[in-house]
C-alpha cells in the first residue's frame, strides 16, 4: 500500500510530532542521516537492523520525524536468541518465511523499544514515564494467517490498554526500569541522527505480559498465586483495561489461620472469585498511578467502591497503602497494596467451609446424606462441633459406621454438636453437656455427654479434653492420609508419642512453623521420626544392650540409660543437646506398642533454616529488606558469599540469630523510601543479626523445664550481645533483661547505651523463638522494629566537650595556683649571716 493513499489521521498521528514538553521535543532536520543510516554506520547494531528490515520497519524508522530508539547491542540480541525461538529463527535462517502473523509479533516487540519523539536528557533523580510505538492487542482464536488490514509499519492505535500505547519507565542510567528505579536495562552508547536518537542498551527490552503472567512473577504475592483458579487465571489474561489492587502475603496474615486454610482448599473457588471482583476495576482507562487525583472513586467488578487517597507522604486504597504501583502488563496495570480490600462481612464463611478446610469432608458428605446441612451452615445458631477428620474416619472404616441416610446415622451424628461456644476455658473435669440429639426415651429432652479435662504434664497448665472418651487435638493439623495409613498399617513398631506440652517446649516459631501448610512434608517426617521399625517394650528399653533403633522415617535414634532409671532419646538431627524424657507406657495396639515422650524430635531430613523461622515469626517485610540488602544466605541457611564481609571481619563458621520484627511493626514504616536506600536497609539487617560463634563441647543438661534447650541466645541474667552493626557504631550492641511487670511480664531487648529519645525505635518485647538446625542460632521474633541509633549533637559532642573544657579549666587552675604560691616565696622575708653564708669562719 503506498503511503499517500493511508488516511490523514494515521499520518498525522506517525509524522506529525505532538506538544511536547522540552525534555520530548523533536530534532530538527539538520543532519542528513536518518535513524537506519546511523544504525547502518554502527557495527555494533547489525543483528537489530537486520531484525527491522525483516520486520519491514525500514520505512518506519526512515519517515518518523522525530523519535527515539532503545536500540539493543549484538551482545544483547545474541543473548535474547538463547530463550527466544522466534528472534532465532529470524535472525539465522535465511530462509525462514515469515507470515504476516510472525511478522507483526516481532514488530510489535520492536515497537516496544521506539518513541515517537525525541527524549534528549535522561532524568537525575527520578524516574520517567514514555509511551512507546507498541499498541498490545489480544490474540486473535484461532490465530489468523489473514493480513493485518493496515500497512505492516504503522502502529495503529487500540488494542487492550484503551487505546493507549505501552509505557516504559526510565531512570539516569536505565530503561524498563520498575516504580522504584530498579531492574531493567542499561543505557549506553547514544547516537543522534536527523530525525531522533538512539540510546544503546545491553539487554532486549520484553513487552509486558497479561496481568495472570506478571502476577505470577511477582514473590510478593506468594500466597495468592497459591490459591489462583483457573476462572482467576481466565479474567487476569483475558479482560483489557483491567486495573488490579492486589495484597502482598503479609495481608492474608491478617485473616483467621481458620480462614486462610479456608482459602487454600479446593472448595473455596467462589469466594476467591469474588475477592479478586472486590480489588478489580474495568473502567474506560487504565488506572496508572499518574492518574489518580487527590481523592478518586473507582467501583470493582464486584460493586463495591474503592476510595483512592493521595498526599505527600504516601498513596492508600480505601484503608490500604499503596506500596508499589504501576506494574505494567499488556492488559492493564498491577498495584501492590498491604492490606485486603474486602469490606466487613463481604464473605460468608459457614462452618461447613471451615470443616472442609480442616480436612473433614468425609463428615460432612454424612451430614448431608442425613439432611443435617443446616447444622454447618445456619451462621445465627452456635454449635460446638466435634469433627472428626477424615484421617480418624479412615481408620474407623465405612463398616463401623451406620449406613448413610439411616436414622441411626443422624442420631449419631446430632451428639456431635453441642448447642453454645464451649472453648477450652469454660470446660471442667466432670461436667455433662447438652448436645443437639434429643431422645424419645428422655421425653424429648437433649441427650448429654460427658467431659473429662486432665493435665498431660504435672508442671503444665494446659489442658487435655476429653469428649466421651473421645480425645480433641489442640491445634488444626494438616495429617495427610498417606501417612495416617502408614500409622495405623505398618506392622511390627513402637510409636513414641509425645505430650501435648512438647510443642510449647519446642519453642513457638518452631511448632508454628510445623503446623504450617508449607511445612506439610516436616511434619510428615517428624512423625515417622517417632515411629521405630520394631517393637520395643518397656523391659528392652530399660535393660538391653542396644542404644540406636531405626525409625519409619529413615533415620535413626539413640537411647541412653541412666542408674535412677531414667530414658532418654536422642533425634538424628535438630540442634545441639536436643533430647527427650521417655515414659515407659506398654500401651498395646494391633500393630505393636506405644510410649510416650516429654518432647518433640527433630530428623535430620527436617532443616529448619531462619527463612522458615522468620516465616513463622510473621516477617515477610523482615525477609523482603534482607533480601533487598543481600542477605538471601542468611535466609537460605547457607554460607555468606565470597567477599560479603571485609578481610578483618572473622565470621566463617558463625552461627546466626536474627531479632525479627513482625509485620504489624513496620504498619509506620515508609516502605517505598526505606527500599530506595540500600544503606539504610543493610543497616537495619546488621542491627538485628546477632553472630554466635559455635558451642565446642556443649554439655547436655537434663532440664525438664518448659524452656527446655529451645532459646537461640541465653537470656537470663540480663546478657549483652554484639551485632554485625556494633564494628561500624558504638550503639550497635543489644541487651536482654527480664521484666516483671504485671502487665507485660517478659524479656525485652534494647540497643545498649542509646539515649536522648523517647525510646519507642530503641527496645521491643520479646514474643517467642525458635533454634535453627542448619547452624547455631535462629529467630527472636520481637514487636518493635529497632532503629539503628544515631545520638542527637549533644550526646555525641556534648560529653567530650565537657571534659575537654573541664579539663582546659582544671589545668588554668593548677598553673594559678602554682604561680600564686611561686610568688609568696620570692616576696616572703629571710635572713643571712654577718658576711654571708660564704665566709670562712677561720
Amino acid at each position: 500500500m503506498r503511503l499517500h493513499l493511508l488516511p490523514a489521521a494515521l499520518l498525522i498521528f506517525l509524522f506529525a510530532s505532538p506538544a511536547l514538553s522540552s525534555l520530548q521535543r523533536p530534532l530538527t532536520n539538520t543532519l542528513s542521516t536518518t535513524l537506519v543510516d546511523a544504525l547502518s554506520n554502527d557495527p555494533n547494531y547489525t543483528s537489530l537492523l537486520r531484525l527491522l528490515q525483516r520486520a519491514r520497519l525500514i520505512p518506519t524508522l526512515n519517515k518518523l520525524n522525530g523519535s527515539t530508539l532503545f536500540a539493543p547491542t549484538n551482545d544483547a540480541v545474541q543473548r535474547h536468541l538463547r530463550d527466544n525461538d522466534l528472534w532465532r529463527s529470524v535472525l539465522n535462517d535465511d530462509y525462514f518465511v515469515l507470515n504476516d502473523n510472525v511478522q507483526e509479533q516481532l514488530r510489535q516487540q520492536l515497537f516496544y523499544h521506539l518513541l515517537n519523539y525525541t527524549v534528549t536528557e535522561l532524568p537525575k533523580d527520578n524516574t520517567q514515564t514514555h509511551y512507546t510505538l507498541h499498541y498490545p492487542r489480544a490474540p486473535p482464536d484461532p490465530p489468523s494467517r489473514n493480513p493485518p488490514p493496515f500497512p505492516p509499519w504503522l502502529p495503529i492505535p487500540g488494542g487492550t490498554l484503551g487505546g493507549k500505547p505501552q509505557r516504559l519507565r526510565v531512570s539516569a542510567n536505565d530503561v524498563a526500569v520498575d516504580a522504584f528505579g530498579k531492574g531493567g536495562a542499561k543505557i549506553g552508547n547514544t547516537s543522534t541522527a536527523g530525525n531522533g536518537i538512539i540510546y544503546g542498551i545491553n539487554k532486549v527490552l520484553e513487552p509486558p505480559l497479561d496481568l495472570a503472567k506478571v502476577i505470577s512473577q511477582q514473590s510478593s504475592l506468594s500466597f495468592f498465586n497459591k490459591v489462583l483458579t483457573p476462572a482467576m487465571t481466565e479474567l487476569l489474561n483475558s479482560t483489557s483495561k483491567l486495573t488490579i489492587f492486589l495484597p502482598i502475603d503479609p495481608a492474608w496474615d491478617t485473616l483467621d489461620p481458620y480462614e486462610r486454610l479456608y482459602l487454600e482448599s479446593e472448595y473455596s473457588a467462589n469466594d476467591l472469585n469474588r475477592i479478586l471482583n472486590l480489588h478489580a476495576v474495568v473502567e474506560e482507562g487504565v488506572g496508572y498511578s499518574d492518574t489518580f487525583e487527590e481523592t478518586t472513586n473507582l467501583t470493582t467488578l464486584d460493586g463495591s467502591k474503592l476510595e483512592i487517597k493521595v498526599s505527600s507522604m504516601n498513596v492508600t486504597v480505601s484503608d490500604a497503602r499503596l506500596v508499589e504501583p504501576d506494574i505494567f502488563a499488556s492488559n492493564g496495570v498491577l498495584h501492590l497494596v498491604d492490606s485486603l480490600l474486602v469490606p466487613p462481612g463481604t464473605l460468608q464463611l459457614t462452618p461447613e467451609k471451615y470443616l472442609l478446610a480442616l480436612n473433614c469432608t468425609t463428615f460432612v458428605s454424612l451430614l448431608h446424606s442425613v439432611d443435617l446441612g443446616t447444622l454447618i451452615n445456619n451462621t445465627d445458631v452456635k454449635y460446638t462441633i466435634l469433627a472428626p477428620s477424615d484421617d480418624v474416619m479412615s481408620l474407623q472404616g465405612d463398616k463401623e459406621l451406620p449406613e448413610k441416610g439411616s436414622e441411626e446415622l443422624k442420631r449419631l451424628l446430632q451428639y456431635h454438636f453441642l448447642p453454645g461456644n464451649w472453648t477450652p476455658e469454660k470446660l471442667s473435669d466432670g461436667m455433662l453437656l447438652e448436645t443437639a440429639l434429643e431422645e424419645d426415651g428422655l421425653a424429648g429432652r437433649s441427650q448429654v455427654l460427658s467431659v473429662g479435662v486432665s493435665s498431660d504434664d504435672r508442671k503444665s497448665a494446659e489442658k487435655s479434653v476429653r469428649f466421651a472418651g473421645a480425645k480433641t487435638i489442640g491445634n488444626p493439623t494438616i495429617f495427610s492420609t498417606s501417612q495416617a495409613e502408614i500409622l495405623r498399617k505398618a506392622p511390627h513398631t513402637s510409636l513414641l508419642i509425645p505430650h501435648n506440652s512438647a510443642f510449647k517446649r519446642l519453642g513457638l516459631l518452631v511448632s508454628a512453623h510445623l503446623l504450617s501448610t508449607s511445612a506439610k512434608q516436616d511434619l510428615e517426617n517428624v512423625l515417622l521420626h517417632h515411629a521405630l521399625d520394631t517393637i520395643e517394650y518397656g523391659q528392652s528399653l530399660r535393660n538391653g544392650s542396644q542404644h540406636t533403633f531405626s525409625t519409619l522415617e529413615g533415620s535413626d535414634i539413640r537411647f541412653d540409660r541412666f542408674k535412677n532409671g531414667s530414658l532418654y532419646v536422642s533425634p538424628s538431627g535438630g540442634w545441639t543437646g536436643m533430647q527427650s524424657e521417655l515414659y515407659v507406657k506398654d500401651l498395646l495396639t494391633n500393630t505393636g506398642v506405644v510410649h510416650e515422650l516429654s518432647d518433640i524430635l527433630i530428623p535430620r531430613s527436617v532443616n529448619l533454616t531462619i527463612g522458615k523461622l522468620v516465616k513463622a515469626a510473621q516477617g515477610s517485610t523482615m525477609a523482603s529488606i534482607a533480601v533487598k540488602a543481600g542477605f538471601e544466605w542468611l535466609l537460605n541457611g547457607t554460607a555468606p558469599p565470597d567477599g560479603f564481609f571485609s578481610a578483618d571481619e572473622s565470621l566463617s563458621g558463625t552461627g546466626w540469630t536474627l531479632l525479627c520484627p513482625t509485620d504489624n511493626a513496620f504498619k509506620d514504616v515508609n516502605l517505598t523510601k526505606l527500599f530506595a536506600q540500600p544503606d539504610a536497609l543493610r543497616a537495619i539487617v546488621e542491627q538485628h543479626l546477632v553472630p554466635a560463634q559455635p558451642s565446642e563441647g556443649e554439655s547436655s543438661v537434663y532440664d525438664t523445664d518448659a524452656l527446655y534447650n529451645n532459646r537461640p541466645l541465653p537470656l537470663d541474667d540480663s546478657p549483652t550481645y554484639s551485632t554485625l552493626l556494633s564494628s561500624k557504631s558504638v550503639y550497635g550492641d543489644l541487651v536482654f533483661r527480664w521484666r516483671d511487670n504485671p502487665e507485660s511480664k517478659g524479656y525485652i531487648v534494647g540497643i545498649k547505651g542509646a539515649r536522648g529519645t523517647d525510646g519507642s525505635a530503641d527496645w521491643a518485647r520479646v514474643l517467642s523463638w525458635g533454634r535453627s538446625t542448619t547452624a547455631s542460632g535462629g529467630v527472636i521474633q520481637i514487636d518493635r522494629l529497632l532503629q539503628p541509633y544515631n545520638p542527637p549533637l549533644w550526646i555525641s559532642y556534648g560529653a567530650p566537650t565537657v571534659v575537654g573544657i573541664g579539663g582546659c579549666v582544671l589545668i588554668c587552675l593548677f598553673f594559678y595556683g602554682v604561680r600564686l604560691v611561686w610568688q609568696r616565696d620570692t616576696t616572703e622575708a629571710t635572713y643571712e649571716p654577718i658576711g654571708g653564708f660564704g665566709r670562712d669562719e677561720s
